[in-house]
Parts: structure tokens; sequence; C-alpha cells
């Protein structure tokens, strides 16, 4: 185990939204711990929006990647001012590394050189113990493990803040059913589902389940482009919702009697949120991304081929998303509306 204080606490994980909520168990445990302690954490500004105003969160410091080269020197500067105690390097891609480099502290503690990507060990001068693959969240409670602070209750509080409540009640107001947000485009085409899918599912939520589909994500080029499939395949138009942003989205799943999304950082918002989840993974391990401990009844899992045993490993497989029906979704729809319904807010 690690001896380190606990006042000053940096974290660097800058990327995607639902590594950010994987983040949130683990300062919360270090709060539990060190209720005293100011945990500044460097991440990009779109999962910023998420995490701003987070009670464990004392101070962010943005990495803004679209600037460039600048974005390092203008990181650097503000971590001039912020020595720490102990820095946790959550990533492994070079550049957080780069960044690692620029915090002041005794402790910059990574992972094991075998995990550690792009000689991101290099950055960092304690190292957690080499292990099998694990969830990717309980991979990060190998960070506490080092530094023996217990992660159980694992717990998010992601929200939505009192602030926000006006806006979701109004949001629901508005609608003539419960809510089944659709996530229907990710980062990676890899990961998407056919956008003529989604149409099929809103309609058969719309007549079969008495419910509202909901389309949620921002509005990049491929998901404006799905939702324009969507809508004019779909025999019922869902809502969409789409560029509300991530506190509203918090909002929305929140609200919501059920969700459904391939791997992407939605699907993980929802199980921190404790909202049923349909997810539908294919191009990404789920046994490394998929939803973490909970409503892992409600997964499609058509990563695997019927009856492999495959490894725990980071590979990507292209063309397995295809592989999910409707009436895959559909029977998960049944198996919620079965064992769930009752405990939704709006079902």
């Amino acid at each position: 185990m690690i001896e380190a204080k606990l006042d000053r606490i940096g974290i660097v994980m800058m990327s995607a939204v639902g590594d950010a909520v994987h983040v949130l168990p683990v300062i919360n445990a270090l709060k539990r711990r060190a209720p005293q302690s100011r945990i500044t954490w460097v991440l990009q500004p779109g999962p910023a929006t998420l995490v701003r105003g987070h009670p464990a969160v004392d101070d962010i410091v943005l990495f803004d990647r679209a600037k460039g080269l600048r974005a390092y020197a203008d990181t650097r500067r503000e971590l001039a001012t912020r020595p720490f105690d102990v820095v946790l390097a959550l990533q492994v891609y070079f550049k957080a590394g780069v960044v690692t480099s620029f915090t002041r502290s005794p402790i910059k503690l990574g992972f094991d050189r075998e995990r550690a990507r792009d000689a991101n060990w290099l950055f960092t001068t304690h190292r957690v113990p080499a292990r099998e693959g694990q969830h990717v969240q309980d991979q990060y409670f190998e960070f506490l493990e080092a530094l023996g602070v217990p992660h159980e209750p694992v717990e998010w509080k992601l929200g939505p803040w009192d602030s926000e409540r006006a806006w979701q009640r109004d949001f629901f107001a508005k609608l003539e059913r419960p809510a089944v947000p659709m996530v229907i485009a990710t980062s990676k085409p890899g990961k998407d589902w056919m956008p003529e899918r989604w149409a099929q599912v809103s309609d058969a939520l719309w007549h079969d389940f008495h419910m509202q589909a909901v389309l949620v994500g921002g509005r990049s080029p491929r998901e404006l482009a799905a939702e324009a499939i969507i809508m004019q395949q779909a025999k019922r138009k869902p809502v969409s919702a789409l560029g509300s942003g991530l506190r509203n989205l918090v909002g929305i799943l929140d609200g919501s009697a059920l969700a459904i999304s391939p791997d992407t950082g939605p699907l993980h918002m929802a199980v921190a949120l404790d909202r049923p989840v349909i997810s539908l993974i294919g191009y990404t391990n789920p046994k490394r991304v998929g939803p973490y401990r909970r409503f892992r009844d409600l997964m499609i899992d058509a990563y695997g081929d019927p009856g492999e045993d495959y490894p725990l490993s980071m590979e990507y497989r292209t063309g397995r998303m295809e592989r999910i029906s409707v009436r895959d979704v559909l029977d998960k729809v049944e198996h919620w509306r079965a064992h769930y319904a009752r405990k939704g807010p709006n079902a």
C-alpha cells in the first residue's frame, strides 16, 4: 500500500464521457476517506460539462484539445499553481502522460507497464500492481486499493442537481407517455446500430408498449444523419432531444422508464442513475465496458459468437452490431416490462 496524504488530489482522465462516469465512484470514495481533500480534475470541455457542480469535484482544469499544442501550454500553466500530494493517472494515452508530467506531486500513480500504453508508465512515479484485465470500473478501483481507500459503496452521485429539476419537469410534461431515450449514434461508427432499425423500435415502443421514444445525443453529422432516417421511416415520429447537453441528458435519463444505448457515455450514465438500460454491444468487449453490476440481463451481446468464451481483451470487432435484430431489442423490452417496469418513475 502507498502511504500518501490525501489533502490535495489530482485526477488525470481527460477523454470520453463514459470514462468520466467511471471516475466518479473513485472521487466519491476519496471524499469519504478524506472529506477535507481538494480534488482537481484535468479533463476536456465535453465531459467537464457533465461533472461541473459535482459535490466531490472541487476544481477543474480544462484540456481543450481543439487548441492543438496550445492546449498543453495552457494546461501546464494552470497546473503550475496547483501542487498535489498524489496524482492518479487514470488514462494511458501519450497525451495524458504529457499532462501528468506537468503535475507537481511526489506520487504520480499510474497503471503497470503492461497496461500503460504509449510508454505512459514513464510519466508516473508509482504503479498499481500488474493484474489480469478487468471491467474498466474495477481497473480504476485498483488505484483506491493501492492507496488503502475502500471503494464500497460504489456511488456516482450524478444528479440531477436541484437547480435542474425545473427543466426536467418541463421536459416530461410535454410527453404523452413514459419515455425511452434511444442513443442513436456514438463517437465510433463501429459501435452504431442502424437507423432504420431504431425507427422500427420507435414504432414498436409506441404501438406495442405504449411508450414514447426520445432521440438523445449530440448534433454531430452522423447523429443528424441517423435522426433524418429515423424521422423519415418511423410511422410514429419520436421526440428528438438531440443537442440537449449532458446535464439535461442526466435529467432525461433520470426521469425515463427505460433507456436503449450502444456502448457510449449515456449507457454508463443510465447505470449511474440506476435507470434500466438495454445495452447493444458488439464492437467493444462487454466484459470490459458493459453495464457495471446492473442490468446485465438487459444487455445484448453481439461481440461473441454463440457459445464463445471470449477473453477479456481490448480487441475491437467490426461488423458485429449488424447482428442485433429489432426482435432482439424488443425481446429485451419485454424482459424489462416483466421484471423492471413497476420500478420506473414513469412506468
